[in-house]
C-alpha cells in the first residue's frame, strides 16, 4: 500500500515577527484546550481566550459577524510598528478618515 504524506509548517506563513515566551505559552494553552475539547467529544469549535478564560467557541459564532479594522487607531499603528510593516496610508487620507470617524462617533452620542 502506498501513501502520500505531506507536512506543511505554517509558522513561516503566519508570523511576521519571531515568537517570544508569551506567544509560546499562549499557543500551548490553545493547543491543550483544543485537545481537551476534542477528547470530550466536541466538534465544530475552536479554542480561545474570552475575558481571560479558556473557552470553546463554536465556528458559527466566529463567522456570524464581521469585524472592522480602524486604520487610524493606535492599535493598528502598534501592529504596524511591531511587525515593521510600512504604512501605505497617505497622511492627508488618514486625516480625512479620522475626521470621518469622529463625525460618526459624534452622531451616536446625540
Amino acid at each position: 500500500m502506498s501513501i502520500t504524506l505531506k507536512y506543511i509548517d505554517p509558522t513561516y506563513m503566519i508570523r511576521a515577527v519571531p515568537s517570544n515566551a508569551s506567544d509560546n505559552v499562549y499557543c500551548t494553552l490553545l493547543a491543550q484546550s483544543a485537545v481537551h475539547g476534542a477528547m470530550a467529544g466536541y466538534t465544530g469549535f475552536t479554542s480561545g481566550l474570552v475575558h481571560g478564560r479558556q473557552t470553546y467557541i463554536p465556528f458559527n459564532r466566529i463567522t456570524e459577524g464581521q469585524n472592522t479594522v480602524v486604520i487610524t487607531d493606535r492599535m493598528w499603528a502598534r501592529l504596524l510598528s511591531s511587525t515593521n510593516q510600512p504604512s501605505f496610508l497617505i497622511a492627508k487620507t488618514a486625516h480625512e478618515e479620522k475626521k470621518k470617524e469622529e463625525a460618526e462617533g459624534d452622531s451616536f452620542n446625540l
